[in-house]
């Protein structure tokens, strides 16, 4: 694989310990009663070089085929990172709304961290990546390569869970059709006026139309033309 092709892999990450922590296969969650009903299963689209997948992963991509596996261990510095002790900090109790508890996951608008402990008023929460400082081992397969300037816009799309969007191409232009926060636009945008070649211009669709009790309503959101990605 090279840099900026589109693939579909299918993975099995696994702790050291043989546990499993994500997957991408239904049946191999239900066996090992797993499955979560909510969760979207199936070969993840990805582009290689385009930082969806952790640096390790890349790697190991960019040394594949297309229907080739590969058993693959990812040391914590090109996984989610060495721990860092800065980032376990203890905050007042008083700051949150509803009493924290340990294992709560608590959003701090730009960080996310789970809580430790609450003890005397004072509530410890580690911001570190719950995989950080873990050694992860993998088992890769290179599914297909997604060729075409549609189907490559779609792929960007379902990997931001908007895989029910329509799109449409015209001449160096792609218009989607589909309901999603302007951040989301953005990144998205980004993405494909990098990676697809020959587009260099994406619109997002809005129209509007009644409900039921005669409300206009968004059916798709706004017109967009964004900047570059990360």
């Amino acid at each position: 694989m090279q840099k900026g092709d589109f693939v579909r892999i299918n993975y099995i990450g696994r702790l050291e310990s043989g546990e499993i922590f994500d997957l991408t296969d239904a049946e191999t969650a239900k066996k090992e009663k797993i499955f979560n009903p909510k969760a979207r299963y199936g070969p993840a689209p990805i582009i290689v070089g385009a930082g969806f997948v952790i640096p390790g992963i890349e790697k190991a991509l960019s040394e594949m085929k297309v229907g080739e596996k590969k058993a693959v261990v990812v040391k914590p510095e090109e996984g989610f990172g060495v721990r860092d002790p800065k980032l376990v900090r203890t905050v007042p109790q008083k700051v949150f709304r509803n009493p924290p508890e340990p294992g709560m996951v608590v959003d701090f608008g730009e960080a996310r961290g789970r809580v430790q402990s609450v003890s005397a008023g004072r509530v410890r929460i580690d911001f570190n990546h719950p995989l950080a400082g873990k050694a992860l081992k993998y088992d890769l397969e290179v599914v297909q390569k997604i060729d075409g300037q549609e189907a490559q816009v779609k792929a960007v799309l379902e990997f931001f869970g908007a895989d029910k969007a329509g799109v449409k191409i015209e001449k160096d232009s792609a218009e989607v059709s589909a309901p999603m926060p302007q951040q989301i636009k953005q990144r998205i945008s980004a993405l494909v006026l990098e990676y697809v070649k020959g587009i260099s211009k994406v619109n997002f669709v809005e129209s509007y139309q009644k409900t039921p009790e005669g409300k206009p309503a968004s059916k798709e959101t706004g017109s967009h033309e964004p900047p570059k990605k990360t």
